[in-house]
């Protein structure tokens, strides 16, 4: 049996999963920037409800685009050079945060156009993660696929989570720090993008029509249970629990720590999934992965719960903790899943419909925190969306028994059921 090299000795690899770290902090900095900067001036003429649900409507307006785009998208990242997708929306957005910089240096920020370079981040984020994700199975031999997708998808992962507490940190230090720190994460991702070299490209299907292969990716969601769940699951929970678009209110007014506060709450979640994310890369999950996800997603929907209704500084750090460690899990163990029961030529599409829920999770779960955070309070709503989200997981256990009978990621043992009624065995 051949050995499988680890994926970061391979230099294509290697400079994919450094460029995808590197943007992705980027990108979560600067949205923590744009969320307390979006904040901070509501707040100057707007009481704490109404600049909370200002502060909401930033993540909706970066789910729009990414929503109307997702069927062409997938599309574009199983027909055209993956890196070259990758390599055009960063360089969008490194124009895009320099410009943001720039701005913030001359004092000329407005409302109207923070929100419209949050506009212009989703679409450019709509390009940019299904060729992401689709491009990391192209870069390793089939034998080292497994920990390819886990490592890839942990940088992403981490990226997502400890970005917002470098900017939140480096805003606290200087606005122009914190542009200038983002712009150079973006050069510094574009430049080793470069370095990869010519990867396959899934062969074109040339008897398809193009709507019907877009209409393909949403048919094989719907049609493999497994996939269907842990994309479902992720999308409530997330939707329902998220609170990272309320720590600039937190920060502010509750906990009263300011903008270096918000850093530190921010490196909380930071710290856990880093955690996390350095034992699996070191210590690959194998047996009863999908049990140890519903625990990782319950584990952080308390730990969320806890963070709510906290008010000592500390004991929401902690939380916070917790619940980047227990984020990281149920992402390794979700992506993992997809990637790893859906053909090359469809990972586009697939990866898609994933990102697709997973912005509606962050992105329109930011706008439901905002709209909870007007009516209920931000207390209220980190409660309220918590303990839905427990509520959640354990419905979606019974409805989707697979979760549970998921023993490892192998795709030919993953399931141990019977086919269902009117199914043929294989």
């Amino acid at each position: 049996m051949t050995r499988a090299v680890h994926p970061l000795r391979i230099p294509n690899f290697r400079a994919y999963w450094l460029s995808r770290f590197a943007g992705t902090i980027a990108i979560s900095a600067q949205g923590i920037i744009i969320g307390w900067q979006v904040y901070g001036l509501a707040r100057e003429t707007m009481p704490i409800n109404e600049a909370a649900f200002l502060l909401g409507m930033i993540g909706l307006v970066q789910f729009v685009p990414l929503f109307l785009l997702t069927p062409v998208v997938g599309l574009v990242a199983d027909s055209v050079d993956r890196r070259w997708i990758v390599r055009g929306t960063t360089t969008l957005l490194m124009i895009n945060a320099a410009i943001l910089g720039a701005l913030t240096w001359a004092g000329d920020l407005s409302l109207p156009f923070l929100f419209a370079a949050a506009a212009f981040v989703g679409v450019a984020r709509a390009f940019s993660g299904p060729a992401y994700s689709a491009l990391a199975p192209n870069l390793v031999p089939r034998e080292s696929l497994p920990t390819a997708i886990a490592i890839s998808t942990l940088a992403w992962q981490t990226g997502t989570i400890a970005g917002p507490s470098v900017g939140g940190l480096l805003y606290a230090v200087h606005p122009d720090v914190a542009y200038a720190t983002v712009s150079g994460l973006f050069v510094v991702a574009l430049g080793l993008m470069f370095l990869i070299g010519p990867v396959p490209q899934p062969p074109a299907e040339k008897d398809r029509r193009p709507l019907q292969r877009i209409l393909d990716g949403f048919a094989y969601v719907r049609d493999n249970r497994l996939v269907l769940a842990t994309i479902t699951l992720d999308l409530f929970v997330v939707l329902l629990a998220g609170a990272t678009a309320l720590l600039p209110i937190y920060a502010r007014d509750i906990l009263h720590v300011g903008p270096g506060g918000l850093g530190v709450l921010a490196a909380g979640m930071g710290i856990g999934a880093a955690t996390a994310s350095l034992w699996y890369s070191f210590n690959p999950m194998k047996t009863d992965v999908g049990r140890k996800m519903l625990i990782a997603v319950i584990v952080f929907a308390v730990a969320i719960l806890t963070f709510g209704l906290s008010t000592n500084f500390y004991l929401s750090v902690a939380a916070l903790i917790v619940a980047g460690a227990a984020d990281m899990v149920s992402v390794y163990v979700r992506t993992s899943l997809i990637q790893l029961h859906t053909p090359d030529a469809m990972r586009g599409r697939v990866s898609a419909v994933s990102q697709l829920t997973i912005s509606a999770s962050n992105e329109l779960g930011e706008a439901e925190s905002g709209l909870l955070a007007s009516l209920l309070g931000p207390v209220g709503a980190v409660a309220f969306g918590a303990s839905a989200a427990i509520g959640i997981t354990l419905l979606w256990s019974r409805l989707f028994p697979e979760l549970k009978r998921a023993r490892t990621f192998d795709p030919p043992d993953i399931l141990q059921t019977e086919p269902q009624h009117g199914e043929a065995k294989p």
